[in-house]
């Protein structure tokens, strides 16, 4: 995720191409460090998002691959005003991280993003994150829509330095992008650079 969408989640505001407002954490301070992740297990496309159109992304913790992430630097307060916002609620209160971070996992309920990880550590600091509690092949994907992608891309860019291509290949394997995008879509869905020539321009199959 790029720096400037992860800093609609603290200071609040509406994202390039959402259709809604975050209302943004307590605790209003920038993260401290932020760091790129590559995390064992997938990520798939599923629901139906009422703030971008179309899925979006979840990570299956026990899928085949590698998965691309950013870490960055929060309290344990903007942690849980993050994942409020995740499921349309006002920050409000802290989590009890405690089963969390002693069993590696906790679940809060049954919402699409209610199941809570520890998904590693960096500098000593146990590194979190937030999905479904279900896994691709027990719930409808659904494809995102091209602003959706061009916001994971521009993640993807920042933080892995991945090229175009390097995305689209990325991309194209998470369950749920075919077949409503092809190889050659999804190059012009995300292209950096909308004067340079996509895949499907240069004929690449």
């Amino acid at each position: 995720m790029s720096e400037a969408r992860f800093r609609h989640y603290v200071q609040g505001g509406r994202p390039n191409g959402a259709t809604r407002d975050y209302p943004g954490a307590r605790d209003r301070t920038a993260p401290l460090k932020l760091a790129p992740v590559s995390l064992a297990g997938s990520v798939f496309f599923a629901w139906e998002s009422p703030t971008w159109g179309g899925g979006i992304a979840f990570y299956d913790p026990a899928g085949a691959g590698t998965s691309y992430g950013r870490a960055y630097l929060v309290t344990a307060g903007q942690f849980a005003d993050i994942a409020a916002q995740e499921m349309h609620r006002v920050p409000a209160a802290d989590l009890d991280l405690t089963t969390l971070l002693a069993d590696g996992h906790a679940v809060l309920g049954p919402g699409r993003y209610e199941r809570l990880l520890v998904v590693g550590e960096i500098d000593g600091l146990p590194v979190l994150t937030f999905t479904a509690s279900w896994t691709d092949e027990q719930v409808d994907l659904n494809p995102p829509v091209k602003r959706y992608l061009r916001m994971m891309a521009a993640g993807l860019r920042e933080a892995h330095g991945l090229a175009d291509e390097q995305i689209v290949d990325y991309l194209l394997a998470r369950p749920g992008i075919r077949p409503q995008w092809s190889r050659e879509t999804l190059a012009a869905a995300i292209v950096s650079d909308p004067d340079r020539p996509t895949l499907l321009q240069r004929g690449t199959p």
